[in-house]
């Protein structure tokens, strides 16, 4: 089938049409009062929810990833288990420990031994990481027949617990200069190489005192490959020069540079999924300060909103007469997609269909899986209490690949509307790289197809940087980080606290995910679009293109509400948003093939 000869998305409740407006099809998309506003509104009633749980409990954003490093470190301490093959390795994010790492002539430094005493053997990452797992399992071993012997007092372990919970939740990891001096005196020519590298055009140079230019971005990516290939000496005055010129307070390729040297070095340290949680637990932030970090973000930049704003007015137009609209929501968050859409259809001649909405999310770690959804649930309830829209819930927390047909409670009949709704979370699920037997994107897809939905609105982040080949993926990672980053340079000022916050908690999390974490310990892993769109024909859908008038309607919003250097094009039927050409997300719609053709 020729996706470029699908039809159009269709109504299928022409019989009840008689809400249009205008010939085809498409509600008036004049503005309209407050209809953007109810993300914020919502956003507003979730933190003084916040507020008020505040006292009675921890902040649900980091209180299950902070119990989950907790647990983690408890068990080491109590099972005196050694961390995976890095024995010799001193634990920590801070830079003191590099020299250590990496600067040692003692027989205890293993990148010593690799990149000085392998002779003419060529040393592969890939074996290296495979033969560290193998470690892992053998230690694991030994701790289960270590762990039929240990018998904990409860109170000395309640009082241990405490302790590392304090260590997890209030430590702070101030990052330092360091570095034996001599090992920092290095040639002019070794000088002119990295500091000079950057002539291709690759990256931002920054200029300091004197005449010394800095390409940090050219610096991260030798350092990345020093890394990849063992080379510690590069590996320590690189770090050396990017700590020296990088700062979370600096411009936005100072920033950048920050981020991906932590990330650097958690992987160089083997911290990589433990420095991953402490992302959320590093000052103790509540999920208020999250929520107006998000708050921040979604009112200067508009991926989010118009994102939303574009799938709203699709599924608004084609649900005219539907009497039960049934979304399933891959990946529904806190619900911030849904307040405008509720708000719209509250506003409908003839009065509000029933909404149900299918929310489906990741299950948290803890002893809560499902809190988080729930708790959208919950939120969402409110507010279509507050509109006058009949609501019904189901909250879904497990692996998507695991989600079965009837968990969806489908029940489809002629005046009941079913749309799929996944915008930029189907890439936190795991690919064919780490499953030997199947796809669990495939499986995905193929579930969605079977419930036969009438629309299914996908949107992916544009990233190219889902890749087992590090130093590839590191390069990918960092242009795309490159264009976030300097888009908050242009949009937020420099000490904007909830900027700080969101670059940290969002962006320097992703990059410690994407650099230092591997296997099934890393889950951001976006493909482009174009590689999307493949996947999901094979899956058995056609492409339908989105309403003109409503694309062109989003066009004008970001071109008079947002910066200038916002873009929304179009290709093959996808919606670009991006920042100064470079494409960040795309969405499209999709019905089953039997359907489009």
């Amino acid at each position: 089938m020729n996706p470029e000869n699908v039809t159009p998305i269709t109504n299928r409740y022409d019989e009840f049409s008689c809400e249009r407006n205008n010939s085809n099809g498409v509600e008036s998309l004049k503005e309209e009062n407050g209809y953007l506003d109810a993300t914020l509104k919502f956003i507003n009633d979730m933190l003084m929810e916040e507020e008020k749980d505040s006292e009675t409990k921890p902040g649900t954003l980091h209180e299950c990833l902070a119990l989950e490093a907790t647990e983690k470190s408890l068990y080491n301490a109590l099972n005196n288990n050694v961390d995976d093959g890095q024995d010799n390795f001193k634990k920590t994010n801070s830079f003191e420990s590099i020299p250590f790492l990496v600067v040692s002539n003692s027989s205890h430094s293993q990148f010593d031994s690799l990149s000085h005493d392998t002779g003419d053997k060529e040393i592969n990452e890939s074996d290296w990481l495979r033969e560290k797992k193998n470690r892992r399992r053998e230690d694991n071993k030994h701790e289960e027949q270590r762990s039929n012997k240990q018998v904990a007092n409860t109170v000395a372990q309640t009082e241990l617990l405490e302790i590392m919970l304090d260590r997890v939740l209030l430590t702070d990891h101030p990052m330092q200069t360091c570095g034996d001096q001599t090992e920092q005196k290095q040639s002019s020519k070794k000088k002119d190489k990295y500091f000079k590298g950057g002539s291709n055009g690759s990256g931002r140079c920054n200029k300091k005192k004197g005449s010394e230019v800095v390409d940090l971005s050219n610096l991260l990516l030798q350092c990345a490959q020093a890394v990849a290939s063992f080379d510690s000496t590069a590996v320590t005055y690189l770090f050396f020069q990017i700590r020296k010129h990088s700062s979370p307070q600096g411009d936005a390729s100072q920033r950048l540079a920050h981020y991906f040297a932590n990330a650097l070095e958690a992987r160089l340290a083997g911290t990589g999924t433990t420095s991953f949680a402490d992302q959320f637990n590093h000052d103790k932030l509540s999920a208020a300060d999250i929520l107006k970090a998000y708050k921040m973000f979604i009112t200067v930049c508009p991926f989010k909103n118009m994102s939303h704003l574009l799938a709203n007015k699709t599924i608004e137009k084609l649900a005219i007469g539907a009497s039960t609209l049934h979304i399933v929501d891959f990946g529904i968050l806190y619900g911030y997609q849904w307040p405008c859409l509720i708000q719209a259809l509250s506003e409908r001649r003839g009065g509000p269909p029933k909404l149900r909405i299918t929310g489906i999310d990741f299950p948290q770690p803890g002893f809560r899986p499902a809190e988080r959804v729930a708790n959208t649930g919950r939120c969402l309830a409110r507010f279509c209490e507050k509109f006058g829209v009949p609501f019904e819930y189901n909250a879904i927390a497990q692996k998507w690949d695991s989600i079965k047909v009837e968990d969806l409670k489908i029940e489809k009949n002629d005046h009941e509307l079913l749309v799929v709704n996944s915008l930029y979370r189907l890439h936190n699920v795991m690919d064919e790289t780490e499953k030997d037997t199947f796809n669990p994107r495939d499986v995905v897809l193929n579930t969605i197809k079977s419930i036969n939905p009438d629309m299914f609105i996908y949107g992916v982040i544009n990233g190219g940087y889902n890749t087992p080949f590090f130093v590839s993926r590191f390069k990918h990672a960092l242009a795309h980080y490159s264009s976030l980053f300097d888009m908050f340079e242009a949009t937020r000022a420099r000490k904007d606290r909830d900027r700080r916050l969101f670059e940290e908690q969002i962006f320097g999390k992703d990059a410690m995910n994407i650099v230092a974490c591997e296997g099934v310990d890393r889950i951001e892993r976006p493909d482009t679009y174009h590689q999307w769109h493949a996947r999901v024909l094979q899956a058995g859908f056609g492409q339908v293109p989105f309403d003109p008038e409503i694309v062109r309607y989003v066009r004008s919003k970001v071109k008079t509400g947002y910066h200038k250097h916002f873009l929304v094009e179009e290709n093959r039927q996808w919606v670009l948003h991006g920042w100064k050409g470079r494409v960040n997300r795309a969405m499209s719609c999709w019905q089953p093939a039997h359907v489009s053709s």
